[in-house]
């Protein structure tokens, strides 16, 4: 799967920018559109909130992934959920209760997802990975766009991807920062299943034609798992 992160889209045509990853009706266009909602206080950053999702859901047909790094997502991400996302994931970091957050999520009509920091370790989240539905490990560290990939961070994938083939988790295995054309082919060997790519994406002169380059490359490097 590849989820075109809209952080590197222009945020005055972000109904065009949606379309222009829809692809041709065979399958070749973005499967999840990447939305990054900052808060200012979990990061510095601050972006994109609830009634951009909103709008974006009624804009596009291309299913929202909604990365909420802010503080409070007990209370917030919810609303996410019954604003029509597909995958709303919460950082482990910030949530207080992320077991109830999950119920709570898939309770509002989404997938839940769980997402970690390059330096927070993968070991205590497993059992609380076991009510969620996707495991988004970050690459960079959350907050901006145009971060160099953090090779390190294959471990916990590899981690992670092991216990999903035994049995022991059944959650998606999904990646954030700086994924490109130099990078998917090393996190698609390691197993992950969804890449969210940004700047490679939407810095392309086809959008388009830049998702299909990239699930070709993580078909080419990982030819058993990524299938037709």
């Amino acid at each position: 799967m590849i989820a075109p992160s809209i952080l590197s889209a222009d945020f005055a045509r972000l109904g065009e920018e949606a379309a222009a990853v829809g692809g041709d009706g065979t399958g070749n266009g973005a499967d999840w559109l990447h939305v990054d909602v900052m808060d200012a206080h979990f990061v510095p950053n601050l972006t994109l909130g609830l009634p951009v999702v909103q709008s974006l859901r009624a804009a596009t047909d291309i299913p929202l992934d909604c990365h909420l790094m802010i503080s409070d997502p007990d209370r917030w991400a919810p609303g996410y959920a019954e604003a029509g996302a597909r995958n709303v994931t919460v950082h482990a970091e910030a949530a207080h209760d992320p077991v109830m957050l999950a119920k709570n999520l898939r309770a509002a009509g989404s997938l839940a997802g769980l997402s970690i920091k390059p330096g927070t370790p993968l070991d205590p989240w497993v059992e609380v990975l076991r009510h969620y539905d996707t495991l988004l490990v970050m690459s960079v560290e959350p907050g901006f766009g145009g971060q160099s990939f953090i090779p390190e961070v294959l471990d916990k994938v590899r981690t992670v991807r092991n216990l999903v083939d035994t049995g022991h988790l059944t959650v998606l295995v999904e990646i954030d920062g700086g994924i490109n054309a130099d990078t998917i082919e090393a996190a698609a060997e390691a197993g992950v299943d969804c890449f969210v790519a940004g700047s490679a994406v939407y810095g392309a002169d086809d959008p388009g034609r830049a998702v299909a380059a990239l699930r070709d490359s993580a078909r080419r490097a990982n030819p058993h798992r990524w299938t037709d």
